[in-house]
This record gives structure tokens, C-alpha cells and sequence, in this order.
């Protein structure tokens, strides 16, 4: 990934999970929030979305609380003029309560728009969009 830090725009849309991740690991909201077009859709843990530059602030926030490390990795990106449908395992380290190392894993669905300047926004963000549903 060319990114120089996480304030950085992505010029691929390939780049935009390792994006994520080097934006979490950063612990700043700010460079989270950068990744999402104003208007765009981020579902939370337990599958609710929140639409908009304010929800999708506070849904950030609450990720950041976690304060571990993240690795995302590309299953697929699948650009298709100025979107692209993307799927990524990621991992996040961290402490349990008890402060035992423990880890949270899934499998992220999103969808990403280019910009007019070329970069690329997410426009939805399903962390656990992937994962197999749960009667």
C-alpha cells in the first residue's frame, strides 16, 4: 500500500481495507472517518446501519473503544466503472476485560466510490457482512 499515513487518500480501490486498518491502528477517529463519502452507510456489530457523517461518526467511535491492532487482508475487489464491491478478513488484537490477549475476526463486505479527484470513498461498510447469518 503507497499510503505515506492515514490521512492519505486511496487511489485504489484495492487499498481501502489496509486503508481501514492503518486508519484504526492510528487510534484516530479523524482518519477513519476520512474513508467514508458524507452520506455513506456503516453497520454496526449487530447489523444495524447508520447513514450519515454523524452516525457513522459515533459508530466509529465505539470501534476505536476496543484499542487494538488491526490486519485486513483483500479477499476480493471487484471494480466496476467508479464503484467497487469489496470483501476483507480482518483481525483486530486486543485485551479482554480481564486482560487476556484475545482477538476479533470477520469478514467485511463494502462498497467503494471513486471520486472526482480520482480517490476512492467508502460509500457502505458492513463489517460483518460476510459472515453467515444466524437464525
Amino acid at each position: 500500500m503507497s499510503l505515506s499515513n492515514s490521512n492519505d487518500k486511496v487511489y485504489k480501490p484495492e487499498e481501502m481495507n489496509p486503508a481501514f486498518a492503518k486508519a484504526f491502528n492510528s487510534g484516530k477517529l479523524e482518519n477513519l472517518l476520512a474513508l467514508f463519502e458524507h452520506d455513506a452507510i456503516l453497520f454496526d456489530h449487530g447489523g444495524k446501519p447508520h447513514q450519515g457523517r454523524g452516525p457513522v461518526r459515533e459508530t466509529l467511535a465505539k470501534l476505536l473503544q476496543i484499542k487494538g491492532t488491526m490486519v485486513s487482508k483483500n479477499i476480493h475487489c471487484t471494480p466496476f466503472e467508479d464503484i467497487a464491491l469489496l470483501r476483507c478478513h480482518f483481525v483486530i488484537h486486543t485485551i479482554d476485560p480481564e486482560g487476556n490477549p484475545t482477538q476479533i475476526e470477520g469478514h467485511s463486505s463494502e462498497v467503494a466510490r471513486r471520486q472526482s479527484d480520482g480517490s476512492w470513498l467508502y460509500i457502505i461498510d458492513h463489517p460483518f457482512g460476510s459472515q453467515p447469518l444466524v437464525d
